[in-house]
């Protein structure tokens, strides 16, 4: 099964790094996900809750103010407040 590799970043820490299945992301113009394989992509981010599967049914959640996100080869790399 393919995976990402997932990192969220704060000002104070790194919130986040390994591996998962998926990402959901609360984007400006709506929430989305991104999967394995995933286009390139740059978006920016609202306030709400990033959530990520690292095994299937397991969704951990990150609450956020605002931030961005970077997709690129199968890494997803989330800057957020």
């Amino acid at each position: 099964m393919k995976e990402l590799q997932l990192k969220i970043v704060s000002p104070e820490k790194m919130l986040f790094q390994g591996a998962v299945l998926s990402v959901k992301l609360p984007g400006t113009e709506g929430e989305f996900s991104i999967l394995p394989d995933h286009a390139p992509l740059i978006s920016s981010l609202h306030k709400g809750e990033i959530s990520y599967e690292i095994e299937k049914g397991s969704p951990q959640k990150v609450v956020i103010e605002s931030g961005f996100v970077e997709v690129k080869k199968n890494i997803v790399t989330v800057c957020v407040e």
